[in-house]
């Protein structure tokens, strides 16, 4: 058998239990708020890429004194302004949904959306709903401005 002594090194099954506690503890703390700032990101991202495009619509629309027409889906939208107006423009947002587009027949208004983190369809001519709290509802630019938009904490 083997003669412990008192002055042996090393940690017992408590004090090991008690450590792997704690951590796990901030882990539970931590991993929510990592999320959080992660879809936080894609959101700022969309944003970004949304606003990009727009301005991009609002240079064809100077030089050509209409939004591009032809532009029912947002590849026919890209095709009008690549690469005069913007370089590469972005396919999908920061959920890696696709982006999408209205413009009314006459060419004289334009809404880019993103259907954010529930990937869910979205009517691009009506959104039109101000600040939202939600990582689920959609971000809308339309005719410069955004209509529907992120603001405050998102849950």
């Amino acid at each position: 058998m083997l003669n412990r002594t008192r002055n042996q090194k090393g940690f017992t099954l408590i004090e090991l239990l008690i450590v792997v506690a704690i951590i796990g503890i901030i882990a539970a703390i931590a991993i929510p708020n990592l999320l959080n700032a992660i879809d936080r990101g894609k959101q700022k991202r969309t944003m970004a890429d949304i606003r990009s495009v727009g301005t991009a619509v609002e240079s064809y629309s100077i030089d050509n004194n209409n939004y591009p027409k032809a532009s029912t889906t947002y590849t026919n939208l890209t095709a009008a302004l690549e690469p005069l107006y913007i370089r590469k423009a972005p396919i999908n947002d920061g959920w890696n949904n696709a982006l999408q587009v209205g413009v009314d027949a006459g060419g004289t208004n334009y809404t880019l959306c993103s259907p954010a983190k529930n990937g869910g369809t979205t009517d691009c001519k009506t959104a039109n709903g101000g600040a939202q709290t939600s990582f689920e509802d959609d971000i809308t630019f339309s005719n410069g401005s955004f209509t529907q938009f992120p603001e405050g904490t998102q849950q």
